[in-house]
């Protein structure tokens, strides 16, 4: 199984904001959107970075007053681990395990195609493994 199948179900919207946007305009995206993670992008529009829930969190705990007309080229995670369509679900899971991260944005040759989450990967993982629960159900049955 590869993200290019979690792709054709989630479809390749992905919400971008610029590094130049605030933090209040991050957090009114995420919210609108509800969504756990936008890509900020470079003004050529170029990936320059992932905003997620915890780097707003991790900036209000040391200075919330402030914290909301900071930039979010000031608070993203620079160059975000990325996946590609043909990347095994496999290697993802694992990636995403390792470096304690919940979105990896997916390219192709070079551009941005998809995004893909946590939540994504293991709704797609129990749907297979309730398939082939189906399945030895029905092989056992006949």
């Amino acid at each position: 199984m590869f993200v290019e199948t979690i792709l054709q179900t989630k479809g390749g919207t992905v919400h971008t904001l610029p590094a130049s946007a605030t933090l209040a305009e991050a957090v009114a995206a995420l919210n609108a959107h509800n969504i756990g993670a936008l890509v900020i992008t470079s003004p050529g529009g170029a990936i320059a970075g992932i905003l997620s829930e915890r780097d707003i969190i991790r900036r209000l705990g040391t200075d919330p007053a402030a914290t909301l007309a900071l930039r979010t080229a000031d608070c993203m995670t620079q160059r975000p681990t990325t996946c590609n369509r043909d990347t095994a679900i496999a290697e993802v899971m694992e990636q995403m395990t390792r470096l304690r991260i919940r979105h990896m944005p997916v390219l192709e040759n070079g551009a941005l195609v998809g995004i893909i989450s946590i939540g994504d990967v293991v709704k797609r993982k129990i749907e297979d493994a309730e398939h082939e629960a189906d399945a030895l159900k029905e092989y056992i049955a006949s």
